[in-house]
C-alpha cells in the first residue's frame, strides 16, 4: 500500500520540525547509570540548538503574556486604588461632591475623585512598568530552582563535597530531566541577553550584559564538553537568591510594606552571600585543587574528552570573572543594607534606578 504525496510531505515536515519540540539524540539506557535510572538517556549534538530556539520563543511569548495580561493590570489597579485612598484621607472625606463626580475617576467602590496629575501618572506608570518587568523573573526563578534542585538531588554530587563533580569525566550520557534542565537554562539566559535592551536601561547595563554573555558561553561550552555536573550545581546556586530580589522589588513597586520589602531584601542579601560567595567558591576552589587530580587533561573527541589544561583553566577564569561581578554587586547590596540600618532609607535596588533618578 503506497502513501500519498501529501502524507509524505507531512512526514517530511514532521521530521524537520521535530528537533524544535523534542529532545534529540536518544540512546539506550546505559548499563551503569549515575542518576535517573529509569529515564530515557541522550547524548549531545548540534540539533539541540533547535529546541533552545523554540524555548526562547516560548519564553518571549509567555513573558509578554504575563506582563500585559496580568502584572501590568494588577499593578495599575493597586496603585490607582492606593492613590484614591490617599486623596480621600487627605481631604478628610470619602463622599465626593457632585462636582467631583463629574470630573473624577471611579475607584471601584462607587467613590470618585479628581483625575491624577501628570506627575502622579508618570510615577504610577513607571512603577507599573518596573513591577511587570520583575513578574517574569518571579515566575521563572522559583520554578526553575525547584526543577534544578530536583535534578541536583538525583545526581551523585554534593555542594559541600564537590569532588564528585569531576569524577568519571567525561559525563557523556544525560538523563532526560538533566538535558531538559540544561537546555532550558541556556534558553533563559540567552533570552535575557536579547531582552536586556528592551527593558528600561539600568546603571549596571554593561555588567549585566557581561554576566549574561559569560553565563551563556559557560553553559554552552560545558554542555558540549560534558561538564554538565558542575554546570547544574552552579545554576542551582545562582537561582536561589534570584527568587528574592524580584520579590522585594515587586513589594516595593506596589507600596505594600517597607518593612516587608526590607525583610525580603535582607533574606536576599543573606542568601546571596551564602550561595554566591561561599558555596560558589567551594566549587571554584574544587576546580583548582580537585579537578587536576581527577580529570585527565587531554583532547579526545571520540570519547567526549575535551578537557585540555588550557580549556579547563579558561573555564575557571570565566567563573572567577563572574565572581568579580558578583563582588561588585554585593558591595552595592551592602550599601543598601547600611542605609536601612542607619534609617536613612528603605531597601531599593541601587543597580536599577538610573531612569528613576533622571526623572526625580
Amino acid at each position: 500500500m503506497t502513501t500519498s504525496p501529501s502524507t509524505d510531505s507531512f512526514q517530511k515536515w514532521g521530521d524537520y520540525l521535530a528537533p524544535f519540540y523534542t529532545l534529540q539524540y536518544p540512546i539506550a539506557t546505559p548499563d551503569h547509570t549515575d542518576s535517573f535510572h529509569d529515564s530515557q538517556y541522550y547524548v549531545v549534538g548540534k540539533l539541540d540548538i533547535c529546541i533552545v530556539i523554540s524555548m526562547i520563543a516560548v519564553m518571549a511569548i509567555l513573558r509578554d503574556a504575563f506582563r500585559l495580561g496580568f502584572f501590568e493590570p494588577l499593578a495599575r489597579w493597586k496603585l490607582y486604588r492606593d492613590l484614591r485612598k490617599k486623596r480621600a484621607r487627605r481631604s478628610g472625606t470619602s463622599s465626593p461632591t457632585k462636582n467631583e463626580k463629574s470630573k473624577g475617576f471611579p475607584n471601584g467602590n462607587g467613590i470618585v475623585s479628581s483625575s491624577p496629575t501628570i506627575k502622579e501618572v508618570r510615577i504610577i506608570d513607571r512603577s507599573v512598568m518596573r513591577f511587570a518587568e520583575q513578574g517574569w523573573s518571579m515566575i521563572y526563578y522559583p520554578l526553575q530552582f525547584a526543577f534544578g534542585l530536583y535534578v541536583h538531588m538525583n545526581l551523585p554530587t554534593k555542594i559541600l563535597s564537590p569532588t564528585a563533580l569531576w569524577e568519571e569525566y567525561p559525563h557523556v550520557y544525560h538523563a532526560a530531566p538533566l538535558k531538559l534542565y540544561y537546555l532550558s537554562q541556556t534558553a533563559f539566559y540567552t533570552h535575557q541577553v536579547l531582552i536586556l535592551n528592551a527593558e528600561a536601561r539600568r546603571k549596571d547595563h554593561v555588567q549585566m550584559m557581561t554576566h549574561h554573555i559569560i553565563t551563556v558561553v559557560l553553559m554552552v561550552a560545558s554542555y558540549f564538553m560534558n561538564f554538565t555536573r558542575v554546570g547544574c550545581i552552579i545554576m542551582v546556586l545562582m537561582d536561589y537568591c534570584d527568587i528574592f530580589l524580584p520579590l522585594a522589588k515587586m513589594i516595593r513597586y506596589l507600596n505594600i510594606s517597607q518593612f516587608l520589602t526590607d525583610l525580603t531584601f535582607g533574606w536576599f542579601m543573606i542568601s546571596w552571600l551564602i550561595t554566591r560567595h561561599v558555596l560558589f567558591l567551594f566549587v571554584v576552589i574544587s576546580g583548582f585543587f580537585d579537578a587536576p587530580k581527577l580529570v585527565e587533561f587531554k583532547w579526545d573527541p571520540t570519547t567526549g574528552h575535551y578537557s585540555t589544561a588550557k580549556i579547563f583553566y579558561t573555564f575557571l577564569a570565566m567563573l572567577l570573572a563572574l565572581q568579580a561581578l558578583q563582588c561588585l554587586w554585593f558591595w552595592l547590596i551592602c550599601r543598601i543594607a547600611w542605609r536601612v540600618i542607619q534609617g536613612t532609607g528603605g531597601a531599593s535596588d541601587d543597580r536599577s534606578e538610573e531612569e528613576e533618578e533622571k526623572h526625580d
